[in-house]
């Protein structure tokens, strides 16, 4: 895949839209959202954020959009067509629309399952062709990130490494995973695709205005 020769734009786009959904992240450790277990961290803390949060953010994206990326070079004709697209991505958007709108006073819903809604409106907008391969790879990826949410949520401990306040979410969970953690991983993951598809068309169309 020669994926190292886009590093650049991979890193640029997983720090640049990583500090957005940070952020989020740090006030919802602020006001108690959220929380993380002691006794499975090393104990030192950004912001009320432990070490191994920050690193997921650089780690699990980078991992999770590159089996997009493997997924598109070694099977380049699988996606959806546009039309199917087109309507998977309106029922998308009318789903978290009614979930945001129905659920405005549960703030990690209304935050992770809204900026979700968001990105799905500007996919209506500018119907961005990434999609058709993305909605098919994101099917891909939850199945690790469900393994790997799972152990950081209690499936695998006594006591969970990550808990939360209840009160401020759904209370429906994908085993032990929230449901509101699977729109917060597609809209960070489609957000960096999107940003690093940019970044390196640029440099693509660079490189041909010098030659």
């Amino acid at each position: 895949m020669h994926f190292i020769q886009h590093w650049k734009a991979y890193f640029t786009s997983i720090i640049a839209v990583g500090i957005i959904f940070i952020l989020w992240d740090i006030y919802f450790a602020y006001q108690n959202v959220w929380g993380f277990n002691d006794q499975y961290l090393i104990g030192f803390r950004i912001l009320k954020l432990p070490l191994e949060e920050w690193l997921f953010f650089l780690l699990i994206p980078y991992a999770s959009v590159f089996i997009h990326y493997a997924l598109k070079y070694f099977f380049p004709a699988i996606q959806l067509e546009k039309k199917t697209t087109k309507w998977v991505t309106y029922v998308l958007f009318l789903v978290g629309l009614l979930i945001t709108v129905f659920n405005y006073d549960k703030i990690y819903t209304f935050v992770c399952v809204g900026i979700f809604t968001i990105l799905m409106l500007l996919q209506i907008i500018f119907e961005w062709k990434y999609a058709q391969r993305f909605y098919l790879s994101f099917i891909i990826i939850f199945i690790p990130f469900f393994f790997v949410n799972s152990a950081l949520t209690g499936s695998y401990s006594e006591k969970p490494v990550v808990f939360y306040d209840n009160t401020e979410n759904l209370g429906i969970r994908l085993g032990t995973i929230p449901v509101e953690d699977s729109f917060y991983c597609f809209a960070l993951l489609y957000s960096i695709t999107l940003v690093f598809e940019y970044l390196k068309n640029k440099k693509k169309l660079r490189s041909t205005d010098e030659n």
